[in-house]
């Protein structure tokens, strides 16, 4: 008998340009919604992060979702987060910005809306190329923004924005997953399957960005990368367009 196995398929290696610095954090609590909050802070102690070819993305700190007892509080600025001891600050930054960042963050104390975060050590984490990807937060093109701010995308890179829709949510989230897939298309990106959440308000100084959760899943390994390294929409200091690694579309099913 001859047997040979097929081992010509290559095993995708996810580039290291862009990486996930995880600080850890000394914190009691931060308010629900932290993003403007977190991102002016940031911009306070390393100025640069708010130049808009710096190609940081800020994610908001998350904590785990109701469970033995204890019910997440709602969204908004008067409500808080209790933070945990393995609660981290994630900055997606290029690679070679990491250490400039690590040694500017490190040991600084930030005011979030009145609560003290110390940021501690830094350590490394590549992307994931994981098939399935979410954001908690994309900006509505369909819903409109108070505030919007330059980020390393042009407006020409973004595309047009979906016409303004007042019929119903069934309209304005198909608005928000055309235009979705018109952007993801200029960067090479195909949408397969794709799931959307309702509208999350994230407050600023002239009122709110309205946001969507967005849930992309059958992405080729390329594909997952080049969406976490440039994200969707506006607002990434504020943690806006950026994608982390999901368990499923069932899952963001029940979740949304």
């Amino acid at each position: 008998m001859f047997w040979q196995e097929n081992n010509t398929e290559k095993v995708f290696e996810v580039p290291d340009d862009i990486v996930d610095v995880l600080f850890s954090v000394d914190c009691k609590r931060l308010p629900v919604d932290h993003a403007y909050a977190l991102s002016s802070a940031l911009q306070q102690a390393v100025p640069w992060i708010a130049e808009a070819d710096s190609g940081v993305a800020v994610h908001t700190v998350h904590v785990a979702g109701s469970q033995n007892g204890w019910e997440r509080p709602q969204h908004g600025t008067a409500q808080h987060l209790i933070l945990s001891k393995r609660t981290k600050l994630i900055i997606r930054v290029p690679k070679e910005r990491t250490e400039v960042l690590a040694k500017e963050l490190g040991g600084k104390t930030l005011d979030v809306s009145g609560c003290a975060l110390r940021i501690g050590t830094a350590k490394l984490r590549p992307l994931s190329k994981e098939r399935t990807l979410f954001a908690r937060y994309v900006v509505d093109p369909a819903e409109g923004a108070s505030s919007r701010k330059s980020t390393r995308e042009s407006e020409a890179a973004l595309g047009p924005a979906a016409p303004a829709a007042n019929t119903g949510t069934d309209d304005t989230e198909d608005l928000f997953l055309q235009w979705a897939v018109q952007v993801l298309g200029k960067l090479g990106i195909r949408v397969r399957k794709a799931l959307c959440g309702k509208t999350m308000p994230l407050t600023v100084p002239s009122g709110v960005l309205h946001t969507r959760s967005l849930m992309l899943a059958d992405l080729s390994p390329e594909e997952s990368i080049r969406l976490q390294q440039w994200g969707l929409g506006p607002h990434r200091e504020m943690g806006c367009g950026i994608f982390i690694p999901h368990k499923g579309i069932d899952a963001v099913g029940k979740a949304t």
